[in-house]
């Protein structure tokens, strides 16, 4: 059976990464988080008390910069030159950061290219804010998910305290907003519903009732061997 690219966009906290897990288990594909692949540089940056706003320093930055996805006791771990770093990209210092960062024409330029690479084998389910409408422009299946901004702010709310990390739930909620904001509105492949994309409003669909709508698109667009 052949294999395709499915592309999953969406603002933050709709369920991206837990859709795109779950097809990408369904279905044996490799699951490509792209959030977490701008969330490590910027950890890169604040780690090392660098300014993403100089771009002489951005250009030296990704020349150090390698990321890659494992999968431990069935959790997609993300790494940062070598080191897990999936618990420290999720924490707010890095959520207040990484919108900016995103913005940044050099740094998506970098994780596109690293994007692509992964890509060319096919069989992947990529979730992130220009996947496909910018990284796989020709991925066989794209879904734009979209949620009710309440319900995205008490799902990331949640996300954080089962990380152990405590946040007011208000900064949680705005932001959500700015990220939003700033998504939508960069000069560099903004955050946008592809003219060929399936919207999945989950607003109040559990993760298997919508994990069912994404596997039955995606069952569609398989073509046979």
């Amino acid at each position: 059976m052949k294999r395709i690219i499915v592309a999953i966009d969406g603002y933050s906290s709709c369920g991206k990464s837990t859709l795109a897990k779950a097809l990408a288990k369904t279905l044996h594909y490799a699951y490509l988080d792209s959030g977490a692949m701008y969330r490590a540089v910027t950890l890169y940056f604040l780690d090392n008390q660098l300014d993403y706003n100089d771009p002489e320093v951005v250009e030296e930055v990704l020349q150090h910069i390698e990321i890659h996805f494992e999968r431990i006791d069935g959790q997609n771990r993300t790494f940062l030159n070598g080191v897990d770093i999936e618990r420290a990209i999720r924490e707010m210092r890095v959520s207040e950061h990484v919108s900016p960062v995103s913005t940044i024409s050099t740094v998506r330029r970098a994780m596109v290219r690293q994007q692509q690479a992964m890509g060319k084998r096919r069989g992947i389910v990529a979730d992130g804010r220009d996947i496909g409408t910018v990284v796989f422009p020709d991925a066989e299946l794209k879904i734009f998910l979209v949620a009710d901004p309440e319900v995205r702010t008490s799902r990331r709310h949640l996300e954080l305290a089962a990380k152990g990390i405590d946040a007011d739930w208000h900064e949680v909620q705005r932001n959500l907003l700015e990220r939003d904001h700033i998504d939508s509105t960069r000069a560099d492949s903004p955050l946008r519903q592809a003219d060929d994309a399936v919207i999945i409003d989950n607003t109040l669909l559990s993760e298997e009732q919508q994990l069912e709508k994404a596997l039955a698109l995606a069952k569609e667009r398989i073509p046979a061997a």
